[in-house]
């Protein structure tokens, strides 16, 4: 049986550093699946993720990315998936996800570290303080997936990875498919 990990949160919180951690120090053969670069593969007729009319676009590309983590986890392999996956994206994995077990962990440091982090990147990575301040809201209150958020204001890319893997581990995790 495969271990799919959604490893998500708001832009800046760390989810790809820590997800390329967490996969490359895997004790199992595993896969790190990066869900912006689904959106990136779209080069005509892309709307940013986070605006309103983005909806029919981020359900197409979950499906995507769903469809991706099957093949993998049916070839045997374990996936760490890191990408901002709320809550309101959760149904396309739990029903797929009959033959993996499927961790959902937020990485949720205070808006302040997520703003100064999300800003501080370079390249195609989002640095706009409103989008990142509405994603961070998105991830603000979680209803009865909030034990499955940790605080990473405090910690590391290391650190983190470690409370990642200890988070997993426990099982406490888990969601119920």
């Amino acid at each position: 049986m495969s271990d799919v990990l959604l490893l998500t949160g708001p832009p800046g919180s760390g989810k790809t550093t820590v997800a390329r951690l967490v996969a490359t120090d895997a004790p199992r053969p595993t896969v790190h699946v990066t869900t912006d670069e689904f959106y990136r593969a779209i080069r005509t007729g892309f709307v940013p993720p986070y605006l309103p009319g983005a909806q029919r676009q981020n359900e197409m590309v979950v499906d995507v990315i769903v469809a991706t983590v099957a093949v993998y986890a049916r070839g045997g392999y374990d996936v760490v998936v890191d990408g901002v996956i709320g809550p309101w994206f959760l149904a396309p994995f739990r029903a797929a996800a009959g033959d993996w077990r499927l961790s959902y962990v937020v990485l949720r440091p205070d808006l302040d570290t997520t703003l100064r982090r999300g800003r501080s990147r370079g390249g195609v990575e989002l640095t706009d303080a409103d989008a990142i301040t509405g994603m961070h809201g998105g991830f603000a209150d979680l209803g009865e997936l909030e034990p499955h958020a940790i605080d990473t204001s405090s910690l590391d890319p290391a650190d983190t990875a470690a409370e990642v893997r200890k988070a997993v581990a426990s099982g406490d995790y888990l969601l119920n498919t």
